[in-house]
């Protein structure tokens, strides 16, 4: 069986658990975020992702800033990019008003930063930022695709799409977010998405990457037996 091509990135805010799987060499990147991050209880920032950061050094990780006005975004999305080479900083598509983030987006890139430009789900945010672009800027494109799927839309359009429509920029790399199963990672990689995050569940079930279906029948019938067998389940 072939190799995956796409590159799989970890997303999650535990540092125990982003250092084990940097070691185990599957994930490519990681990315995490304030909610993430608020659920793992962290309270000091700088010291999380320098804890990070002192060991992971030679893969993209992307850390995200956490304001609301643009002016404190832009002032801690350089605070940020001076973390590492590696860093690519996150910027929500818009603030919580619904203003565009893309001016920002274009003084970042002005600036040399990478950025990783998060929370987009429609057409019109993918084309806008499409359209600012210049072949120099380095950026990955989040694309809510579980998300969108979460409302019934199918998102394998909209990704091809975007996937066609950055091809003309040789360091924009589209990125699959929020995948809701393994599937996804194979839908992601046909429709030609260079990345796709993954949690720490969705990496683990990797490892069942061409398993015999008959076999994992017999495993899950065991399981179902065994489960019953310990709670001592009586009719």
């Amino acid at each position: 069986m072939r190799p995956i091509s796409i590159a799989v990135y970890a997303d999650g805010a535990v540092a125990g658990d982003m250092i084990r799987q940097y070691r185990s060499g599957v994930p490519r990147g990681f990315t995490t975020n304030p909610t993430l991050m608020a659920k793992a209880g962290i309270r000091d920032y700088p010291a999380f992702a320098k804890t990070i950061l002192a060991e992971i050094k030679d893969l993209p990780i992307s850390f995200e800033v956490f304001a609301d006005e643009f002016s404190e975004m832009e002032r801690q999305a350089k605070l940020i990019g001076s973390w590492g080479d590696n860093v690519y900083i996150k910027i929500p598509i818009t603030n919580t008003q619904g203003q565009s983030a893309l001016p920002l987006v274009r003084r970042l890139f002005d600036q040399g930063l990478k950025l990783n430009v998060t929370a987009i789900l429609t057409n019109a945010q993918i084309d806008g930022l499409r359209e600012l672009l210049k072949p120099a800027d380095d950026v990955i494109v989040s694309i809510f695709a579980g998300r969108i799927a979460d409302t019934g839309l199918d998102p394998v359009p909209i990704m091809r799409r975007a996937v066609e429509r950055y091809r003309a920029f040789p360091k924009a790399k589209i990125l699959w977010a929020s995948p809701r199963e393994v599937l996804n990672i194979y839908q992601a990689e046909e429709c030609g998405c260079h990345i796709i995050t993954c949690t720490d569940e969705l990496l683990k079930k990797l490892a069942l990457r061409g398993k015999d279906l008959g076999e994992y029948s017999l495993d899950t019938v065991k399981m179902f037996f065994q489960d019953a067998t310990k709670a001592g389940f009586k009719l």
